[in-house]
Formats: C-alpha cells, structure tokens, sequence
C-alpha cells in the first residue's frame, strides 16, 4: 500500500492536511515522507494514501521529489537554513540583558522582631443578646 512514490495525505501532527510522498518505506509501521509536509520518518497511521504515484526512486533527494510533485501541480516545502552570521552566539546572549540585584532576604529573628513591636489591633465584642435577637 505504502510504496516509493505514493502520494499521501498527513491527517495528524503540525503538518495535518498537507500532501506529501512516500521517499522510502523504512518497516511496517513507518516511512519516509516529503513534500508540502517536512522530510521526515512517518507513522503510516498517521498518513492517508491517494490513487495517485508520482515516478521517483528510492530515497531520492528534495529536489526530485519537489520537481516531481511541481508536474503534478503541488509545490513542495521549501525551507533554507539560516545564514551562521544571523544565529545568536553565547556573547550576544550574555550582553543582551543587564543583571538584576537581588533583594537580600531577612532572617527569622528580624522578622519575628518586627512583629513584636507592632501593636496588635483589639477586638470588640458584640453584645450576646444582640447576636441572640438576630437569631430569633
């Protein structure tokens, strides 16, 4: 069912509903896909396949299975790696944001002392028979 250059649908994972093609059956269960999709291992679960088979070799490049699929009127994913001079190096990261002091942290006795010089607010007591009379 799942051979070289069956086209196939993805219906799970980030690339769900985009067409791609089978580059190489790896076992029973998994594959090897590109196209609109990125080029990666495949569950075949995870792929529905079309009556459609586009005439590519096994474990042929990008570049053959984009022309291939750009025949059958699909334009395959085209992604290109960042220059090196763009890619943040360790100096950028360290410079790029300032240190913060950190407060310093009180002990338990200094806290416990605070506590102990604040007055402590009273409590007023209701009247008994006031609270007697709401309840009847």
């Amino acid at each position: 069912m799942f051979d070289v250059g069956r086209l196939c649908v993805k219906i799970a994972g980030r690339d769900a509903g985009k067409k791609c093609v089978v580059v190489e059956v790896l076992d029973r269960t998994y594959v090897l896909v590109d196209g609109e999709t990125r080029r990666r291992k495949c569950n075949v679960a995870h792929l529905e396949p079309m009556n459609e088979v586009v005439d590519i070799q096994k474990g042929a490049s990008h570049e053959d299975v984009a022309a291939a699929l750009k025949q059958g009127g699909i334009i395959a994913l085209e992604t290109k790696p960042k220059p090196s001079s763009q890619k943040p190096t360790m100096a950028r990261k360290a410079t790029a944001k300032p240190a913060t002091e950190k407060k310093e942290k009180k002990s338990k006795a200094e806290k416990s002392a605070k506590k102990a010089a604040e007055p402590k607010a009273e409590k007023k007591e209701k009247p008994k028979a006031a609270k007697k009379a709401k309840t009847e």
